[in-house]
């Protein structure tokens, strides 16, 4: 079962950015700048780079992102099983960031305490 027409959401974005293409043609180009620096090594691949950005779209909770990056990794040659071994880094990253914060949280119970 899909819970959402990823097609017509991918569609739904580009259109969106079109929009603020238009307004503001410079935002875009900016964008599209940092992504063409990140990649112009060349040392990871195109696979590599868009299995790291699936995962961190899925950390930061961008629907946007992950109909883009999941798209670029499957015609970058990735398969399911390695964009699900991306995605479990992605988990388990944010299970990290979870625990971490919560030693926090103790640390904040500890002052608010005394």
């Amino acid at each position: 079962m899909t819970m959402m027409d990823w097609n017509e959401y991918h569609k739904q974005v580009y259109a969106g950015l079109g929009e603020i293409g238009k307004v503001s043609p410079d935002i875009v180009k900016g964008y599209q700048s940092l992504g063409n620096a990140a990649t112009k090594t060349g040392l990871l691949g195109p696979k590599v780079q868009e299995l790291i950005a699936l995962a961190v779209a899925v950390t930061v909770r961008c629907d946007g992102c992950i109909v883009v990056h999941t798209e670029n990794a499957i015609k970058a040659g990735a398969t399911k099983e390695e964009i699900i071994e991306a995605l479990g880094t992605a988990i388990s990253v944010n299970a990290g960031a979870a625990l971490v914060y919560s030693a926090r949280a103790m640390d904040a119970f500890a002052v608010k305490k005394l």
